[in-house]
């Protein structure tokens, strides 16, 4: 194999050994037998699932906190390992890793929904190289190959210790580091002032909405949503679900990428019409879908999934859909009952008691008529930031795969 001019000056010659998983390092679980109420107020602190999916290092100033008493048999983590999400809504997303590169004071544990993999004492692997390496393309294609499910995807712990890594000098791997940890620094430089120049523009069109949104009392007649709208529930679909199927699976993934994501079924349940309003009714502790909404594009090509409601408009020469649309997607009254730390379900009978301001039809149609303006101004804006963060990211990736593509012998090749 031919090696590249940069790969062969770094390596000097040194040929790079390569060993699965199960020969350098042993594989340990997350916490066991804990209770929904052990969470949130304990005496210890763990690491959540979303701290590893999120961070290619363990960020040490989110730990959360877990009752975990001394007669426990509990895996601690420790400096230099390395913990993986166990499960994910896609095999490419399972397996994400995160390494540990803090020396903990106190004792620190891992959540359930994770696993963790550390080095045995005589293989020389410094966390700050690891936490690059099992995020490279060639490493995350591996892992994702051990992944597998149909509605939510598991890493095969068994297939897991089969993944061959490299194991270069040390010496190669903290010039590795140095470069990464630049190419790092620049590029997340260059993100965050593109971020910051997304938000400000979004913040502009926020303000607009809420002013074009804001009603005085004694002006204009309010309605419940009860009285304005008809509500209906999905059902399941994990038994149903098809990547050859007809019909778009409407889930809070869909929603809340704006139908980027999708599943298909080959039976359609509940089925939903032009216009129809949905809203995520249940979502994760935390999570970012819940009281999402999506107005419908056309007929007879959803599904509608469980933990999703589904809302029509009982006569629309009273008030227009897309403008009920857009009351409700701005309407902090949908996300009050949120309390962040259960699982969070909007309840149907609260929620049909918010309140909806009922303008004039034409008033109505006025402002969607300027919001619908002010969001594709913002969506081509968003799209080509967007555009601009992504080419920043991929030639970040295209060198950090570069230098983290180690050569291998005959042999093992």
């Amino acid at each position: 194999m031919i090696k590249p001019k940069f790969m062969e000056k770094l390596l000097e010659g040194v040929e790079v050994e390569w060993k699965t998983l199960e020969e350098v390092a042993e594989l340990y679980g997350g916490l066991s037998g804990k209770k929904k109420e052990d969470f949130g107020n304990g005496n210890a602190l763990y690491i959540s699932y979303k701290n590893i999916f999120d961070n290619i290092e363990i960020n040490s100033d989110k730990l959360e906190s877990v009752k975990v008493s001394d007669s426990e048999n509990q895996h601690e983590v420790k400096y230099g390992d390395i913990l993986f999400t166990g499960s994910s809504e896609t095999a490419e997303e399972a397996g994400m890793s995160s390494s540990v590169t803090t020396k903990f004071e106190d004792k620190v544990y891992l959540n359930s929904f994770s696993f963790g993999v550390r080095f045995k004492d005589d293989i020389l692997m410094i966390p700050q190289f690891s936490k690059y390496l099992f995020r490279s393309h060639f490493i995350r294609t591996e892992i994702a190959k051990t992944a597998s499910g149909v509605t939510r995807f598991n890493i095969s712990k068994a297939r897991f210790k089969k993944i061959p890594i490299p194991i270069p000098p040390i010496k190669v791997q903290e010039e590795i580091v140095r470069i990464l940890d630049a190419f790092t620094g620049l590029a997340t430089e260059l993100t965050a002032e593109l971020t910051a120049e997304l938000t400000a523009r979004r913040k502009q069109y926020e303000y607009y909405r809420n002013e074009l949104l804001t009603f005085d009392d004694s002006e204009i007649k309010w309605q419940t949503l009860r009285e304005t709208a008809d509500f209906r529930n999905g059902k399941g679909h994990e038994k149903v679900i098809s990547q050859d199927g007809k019909y778009i699976v409407v889930n809070s993934k869909f929603i809340s990428t704006n139908g980027e994501v999708k599943k298909y079924s080959e039976i359609q349940i509940s089925p939903l019409f032009k216009n129809d309003i949905l809203i995520v009714m249940s979502d994760l502790p935390n999570g970012k879908a819940l009281a999402k909404c999506y107005l419908v594009d056309e007929d007879d090509r959803y599904t509608l999934n469980q933990r999703i409601g589904a809302l029509k408009v009982k006569d629309t020469s009273v008030i227009d859909s897309k403008f009920l649309f857009y009351v409700l997607t701005r309407n902090k009254q949908l996300l009050k009952y949120n309390n962040g730390v259960d699982q969070t379900n909007l309840k149907k009978d609260e929620i049909l008691n918010i309140l909806i301001p009922i303008p004039s039809l034409e008033d109505q149609q006025h402002i969607v008529a300027l919001l619908d303006r002010f969001d594709t101004l913002t969506d081509n804006i968003t799209k080509g930031l967007s555009a601009e963060i992504e080419a920043h990211q991929k030639k970040y990736e295209y060198y950090r795969n570069m230098l983290l593509s180690f050569p291998k012998s005959e042999v093992e090749a």
